[in-house]
């Protein structure tokens, strides 16, 4: 109707890789969509379409080939005005803003999912060297896994910033990143 409006959430939607989500949105004051044209869509995709509904049928055809198979609608809530969507087994790829709209009713929200990875594994520290010069120990960071880009800092006992070298980060196929880092750790004299 003329009044009704789309309304997605307020916050960025974060999920992580291989995690399922639902991209919230709905129609208030709550109405039967059932009967009516649904689009999610990512406007930086070609095809743009990430799911369609019309005439009471998902579209699958029109999708765009990333997201078959892992796009659904709650179809028995569509009558309500729940126009969620649920997006299974996220990809870093799938990170972006969504629409979701009507567009024969010129109404739209926006839905942004912001996809981090859980997959980091625990930093590892190593004897890289000693620093004859300074009389200390060079000890190397590494940790992989990472999505979005880590930020690698040392500490010392006390929780005091050390200054290190530059941090050298990797980015794999798989677009997490691999961070290593070296410090020269000084004997104390006490």
């Amino acid at each position: 109707t003329a009044e009704s409006q789309v309304v997605g959430p307020h916050q960025p939607v974060v999920a992580f890789v291989d995690d399922d989500v639902i991209l919230p949105c709905h129609v208030e004051p709550a109405e039967d969509v059932t009967a009516e044209i649904l689009e999610w869509t990512r406007s930086d995709l070609n095809p743009r379409f990430v799911h369609v509904w019309r005439s009471g049928q998902d579209l699958v055809n029109t999708r765009n080939p990333s997201y078959r198979g892992r796009t659904s609608l709650f179809i028995n809530e569509l009558k309500h005005g729940n126009i969620s969507l649920k997006l299974s087994r996220v990809k870093l790829s799938d990170e972006g803003t969504y629409e979701c709209s009507f567009p024969l009713m010129g109404k739209k929200s926006f839905v942004k999912l912001v996809v981090a990875s859980d997959a980091a594994t625990s930093p590892v520290i190593s004897l890289s060297g000693i620093d004859k010069n300074r009389g200390g120990v060079v000890l190397q960071c590494e940790s992989a896994g990472w999505y979005p880009e880590p930020e690698l800092l040392w500490l010392d006992g006390e929780g005091n910033l050390l200054s290190a070298g530059p941090t050298e980060t990797l980015r794999g196929p798989d677009d997490l990143y691999t961070v290593s880092s070296r410090v020269t750790v000084e004997k104390r004299h006490s």
